[in-house]
């Protein structure tokens, strides 16, 4: 097994518990290099670390999978890390189907996700080291789930950072052009080969709840819809009218079927068009809304974009707080990592004071507990759910 040694002082972080080894911080490497091998490491003085798979064309050179000498390349060694994952999965979701099975380094298989939707599952090997054993992965899922399909979602472009091809391909069984799945005792149509991420996000369940009591009888504006989650829930708990907008003609299309499929097309519409456009147009139509949602793809891709995505979130922000009725609520999210909690909840600031609109803070959540975060990885929490009431 490759052997990679630390250089002097570069330990403390990984001994912590944090699972990457950048490769600045490498010393020296003994035995074969290849894209997602594996290897053991060890620190300056020979005591060993753990064990992991390394990708000497990665910035992340080293991920870590176990602090105990094992047999990463076996089907058993998936075949236990993912079955204590279902375990905890099911303690967390006795009665649900669909969920996040693997997320990654939380559940101590760093660049693997993979999501359950009822019988089929979604998954996306995001490492060199998971891509090199994706054979023992499926066969673990299998042995484990029996399910009637497994698709890997592998058009990230992350995967490319990697030194791999973004790709999407059946792995087992077959996917239907349509999944559905149950949330929070609604209908939702997924589509595993075309949708964004593995199909569908997962992440917002809970806080898709936040709705409830704040809505009824009200109208509800949701901008970047995607598949209308937020804009069902809404017209599910009361909504007066909900209008949902999304750039994309295929996300309003099948924001509209989820409406449909759940009897909400009385009073649950949407538009294809820009949301930063459509925000400045409501106002000057004089619309008001008492709920708008605010749930927009990452901006923030690295940190080097922070201040110009920070604007972006700035704007939007100030414009739905404008369009928002007296004691109406804002639900603003970011999905992006990098913008931290501290600098969202300033951004935020930021936008009511440009609004004029004093508010205050009813709640802040994070993403469902499927998505857990470990305290040594704060890579692993990115989701920022924020209730605002305008005062």
């Amino acid at each position: 097994m490759t052997r990679i040694s630390l250089k002097k002082n570069e330990d403390r972080r990984i001994k912590a518990g944090h699972p990457w080894v950048f490769s600045n911080e490498i010393g020296r490497i003994e035995g074969v290099q290849e894209p997602g091998v594996a290897c053991e490491l060890f620190d300056v003085s020979g005591t060993y670390i753990g064990t992991g798979y390394h990708n000497p064309h990665s910035l992340i050179s080293v991920r870590l999978l176990s602090r105990q000498h094992e047999d990463i390349d076996s089907v058993g060694f998936f075949e236990q890390r993912i079955a204590a994952a279902l375990a905890h999965r099911r303690s967390l979701y006795p009665q649900m189907e669909t969920f996040r099975l693997i997320y990654g380094e939380s559940d101590f298989l760093p660049g693997l996700v993979v999501d359950k939707y009822g019988n089929y599952l979604s998954l996306q090997l995001l490492s060199a080291g998971m891509d090199r054993r994706r054979g023992l992965i499926v066969e673990a899922l299998q042995r484990l789930l029996s399910p009637k399909g497994i698709i890997a979602r592998n058009d990230v472009a992350v995967r490319t950072m990697e030194g791999m091809t973004e790709e999407v391909e059946l792995l087992q069984g077959t996917i239907p052009d349509a999944v559905l799945m149950q949330e929070n005792g609604l209908t939702f149509e997924v589509d595993l080969r075309n949708g964004q991420k593995t199909g569908g996000f997962l992440d917002q369940k809970e806080n898709h709840l936040l709705l409830k009591g704040i809505c009824n009888d009200k109208d509800v504006l949701d901008c970047f819809c995607y598949s209308g989650s937020w804009a069902a829930h809404a017209g599910f708990f009361g909504a007066r009218s909900v209008l949902g907008l999304d750039i994309s003609e295929r996300a309003v299309a099948l924001a509209g079927r989820n409406a449909a499929l759940n009897g909400l097309s009385d009073r649950v519409s949407f538009e294809e068009c820009d949301a930063f456009d459509r925000l400045r147009s409501l106002k000057l139509e004089g619309r008001s809304f008492g709920v708008v949602v605010m749930d927009p793809p990452a901006f923030v891709k690295n940190r080097k974009n922070l201040a110009e995505a920070t604007k972006g979130y700035i704007t939007i922000n100030r414009r739905a707080l404008e369009l928002l009725e007296p004691g109406g609520y804002l639900i603003s999210c970011s999905c992006s990592y990098h913008m931290g909690r501290e600098p969202f909840r300033e951004m935020l600031a930021t936008s009511a004071r440009q609004a004029k609109r004093e508010v205050r803070l009813v709640t802040a959540r994070s993403q469902a507990p499927d998505h857990p975060v470990l305290l040594n990885f704060p890579e692993s929490e990115y989701l920022k759910c924020v209730v605002l009431q305008a005062l």
